[in-house]
């Protein structure tokens, strides 16, 4: 595994809407093994391999990350923000943020106090970021409405092999289907691949609708993470058993073509990996679901990472799972 590769992409900030910074990592990173990299107003990034075949197959995961937008500038000089995304606002106050803005990263502080965390049902409203400003204009010198923010967190490896990150999700199903067009490559896939970094999942979805609408895909394989049943608050009642270290996910669900559940898991068998299985009652609520929909309807297939804490800033995987996700795409594509 590139691990530096994979670490570059989750150190960038990507909130939905601001993904460029991780878009010029990943074709930093791809330039050399593409055979065409094209980009679009929305910066979906597409690497493609054997541009010329008829049978095109896209792979697609989100670059975006949830987070917050400045949305107002008081007069002592704290930020105001709106969500991006499906932010958890309890895990913000009394915490260290990251502001983004175009020339630099600016440090900051979710104000906190006792009284706030008995609040019922806090929202973004209830937040206010202090970055040490004077007054309003003196913030102005630093940020200004509409710049991304994300906790200051740290990406650390924990016992074995899991790794600890701020989103995860999806910027390690990115690192998935990049690698995955690397290998099947090497392996002589003569099909064409179109690995789609896409904008927007968190918001909008519009991003991987583009892309699927612009590539008219022969079927689609998306990538992006699930919840396990292996940590508190979760009931595999309600999608099924899912562990981190046990192999990717597969799911069943009316969004997903029985006919490629089955062949990724011939393909999984065949080479030795593990897989998991969870049930969905109806959409998927990842990029499948607007890729499936576009064009004349595109057969879909999604392939789960297991993460654990899901949308809050220490989100768990298991770089295990990881490579069996990367070697089960590749092996399907070859």
């Amino acid at each position: 595994m590139e691990t530096e590769f994979l670490k570059n992409i989750l150190k960038s900030i990507s909130v939905s809407g601001y993904e460029e910074p991780l878009q010029n990592i990943v074709r930093e990173e791809m330039q050399n093994v593409a055979d065409e990299i094209r980009e679009d107003e929305m910066h979906n990034l597409v690497c493609v391999a054997n541009p010329d075949s008829p049978v095109r197959i896209l792979l697609s995961a989100h670059a975006d990350e949830i987070g917050l937008m400045i949305s107002n500038i008081t007069e002592d000089g704290r930020l105001q923000v709106v969500d991006r995304g499906g932010v958890v606002v309890p895990t913000y106050p009394g915490q260290q943020v990251i502001v983004k803005t175009k020339e630099r990263e600016i440090p900051g502080v979710v104000e906190a106090y006792r009284g706030l965390f008995e609040k019922q049902g806090m929202s973004t409203k209830d937040l206010k970021i202090d970055i040490g400003a004077k007054d309003r204009k003196d913030a102005l010198r630093y940020v200004k409405p509409g710049d991304p923010v994300v906790p200051d967190t740290h990406i650390r490896t924990l016992a074995n092999g899991r790794i600890t990150s701020r989103a995860l999700d999806d910027r390690i199903g990115v690192y998935i289907i990049m690698e995955a067009l690397k290998r099947a490559k090497e392996r002589g896939c003569t099909s064409g691949i179109y690995a789609a970094s896409t904008t927007g999942e968190e918001t909008t979805k519009t991003g991987a609708y583009w892309c699927s609408a612009r590539i008219h895909p022969t079927l689609a394989v998306v990538v992006d993470v699930t919840y396990t049943s292996d940590c508190l608050g979760m009931n595999p009642a309600e999608m099924g058993q899912v562990e981190l270290g046990k192999g990717p996910v597969l799911c069943y669900s009316p969004i997903v073509a029985k006919e490629l559940n089955e062949k990724m898991e011939r393909t999984a068998k065949k080479a030795n990996i593990p897989v998991q299985w969870e049930v969905a009652s109806r959409l998927s609520y990842t990029d499948a679901d607007k890729i499936h929909f576009s064009n004349e309807g595109v057969p879909v297939v999604l392939v789960s990472v297991p993460l654990r804490y899901m949308h809050m800033p220490c989100e768990v995987a298991d770089l295990s799972d990881v490579e069996h996700c990367i070697e089960l795409i590749a092996h399907f594509l070859a």
